[in-house]
């Protein structure tokens, strides 16, 4: 099932590295650009359950990997087949000078609440996204907070040093 897959991918796509890792596991590197037609391919084909969408920052290489995890749903009670047992990691990667890609909603609209929290912890915009807005942080950062550069020993002091040390509870003696 998986080389069956593998196949129908690169002869619709150009310049795809598909790794099959295990038997029920397919990586795919793709071009930015390649990412929402790839989606739209998978969901076609029955991977219609996109399970998770995370960001890895590869701070040496000043960019950002965007991983998208898909699956099938089950179809019936009883057992799985072979395309409900496979699991899809779609990767690509987008500058992290210039961190702007677009929105998969048009394909998957569970990957809304994915694409904020992306946004706001590691300052990636999602052109096309209908509401980025904070979703988890209570206040703005200079740099986003799961971004590497992140230097939590500033952050902690600037916020924790500020806060005045009190002496005890009144009625204590």
């Amino acid at each position: 099932m998986n080389s069956l897959l593998k196949k129908n991918l690169k002869s619709a796509f150009k310049g795809l590295q598909i790794e099959i890792p295990e038997k029920d596991r397919l990586i795919i590197s793709a071009k930015k650009d390649t990412v929402l037609p790839i989606l739209r391919f998978l969901k076609d084909t029955g991977y219609e359950h996109l399970a998770l969408v995370s960001c890895v920052d590869w701070i040496e290489e000043k960019e950002f990997e965007l991983i998208y995890i898909l699956s099938a749903y089950m179809q019936k009670d009883s057992e799985y087949t072979d395309r409900e047992k496979t699991n899809i990691t779609l990767k690509t990667r987008i500058s992290r000078e210039n961190p702007d890609f677009f929105t998969v909603i048009p394909v998957f609209e569970t990957a809304e609440p994915y694409e904020r929290e992306i946004h706001e912890l590691y300052g990636i915009h999602f052109e096309g996204h209908p509401r980025q807005v904070p979703l988890l942080l209570e206040r703005n950062y200079k740099i986003p907070p799961f971004r590497k550069d992140f230097d939590t020993r500033e952050y902690v002091k600037e916020v924790f040093d500020n806060i005045p040390f009190v002496e005890g509870r009144a009625g204590e003696e």
